[in-house]
């Protein structure tokens, strides 16, 4: 199940954002406060967490700081009704923010933003999987090498295979016809 985080602190807008999600068949988890949405992180896996940028204990930017360091997969989007070029860049180098969103919003906007940050997401998940198979793969192939090398040095010639020109296998003492 994808997993969303909401964090802003105007419960009116979680609200908003959530009947605009539902549809979507996200699971959906509202914080009005960034202290409870950080603790959240350490028990819940997200696949996208969208933050509003002003909040009063704590800013969207710094927030996001802390979630890329504890859920470093997790797409990160900023939402904001005030916005200028040195916030940006901001997010987009300290809390390598995936998309920048602003207040008010463009239902089709936050809906195909979270989308494309799923989609990531998902991405990303199905690549470290990938990449654990192949080093299993990479595992075994290398301690049957090992294996191999080591059962050629104690009987040399043992995974050395002589074969005729139809590619069948000679035996000890069979010869090639000419």
């Amino acid at each position: 199940m994808i997993t969303i985080q909401l964090v802003d602190d105007e419960p009116h807008v979680l609200t908003a954002l959530q009947r605009l999600l539902r549809p979507q068949g996200w699971e959906l988890q509202p914080f009005d406060d960034p202290e409870a949405a950080l603790a959240a992180l350490a028990q819940q896996q997200y696949a996208a967490i969208l933050c509003d940028l002003n909040m009063p204990r704590l800013d969207g930017l710094t927030y996001l700081q802390f979630a890329r360091q504890r859920q470093p997969d997790a797409a990160r989007l900023l939402l904001s009704a005030h916005g200028d070029r040195a916030t940006l860049m901001k997010a987009i180098n300290r809390a390598e923010v995936f998309r920048f969103l602003s207040k008010p919003w463009d239902d089709y906007d936050v809906e195909s933003a979270l989308q494309a940050a799923v989609d990531l997401y998902r991405l990303r998940t199905e690549n470290r999987r990938l990449l654990e198979q192949l080093r299993g793969q990479q595992h075994t192939l290398d301690r049957q090498r090992q294996e191999l090398l080591r059962l050629e040095a104690q009987h040399p010639g043992l995974t050395r295979v002589r074969r005729d020109p139809d590619g069948a296998v000679l035996l000890e003492g069979d010869e090639l016809d000419d």
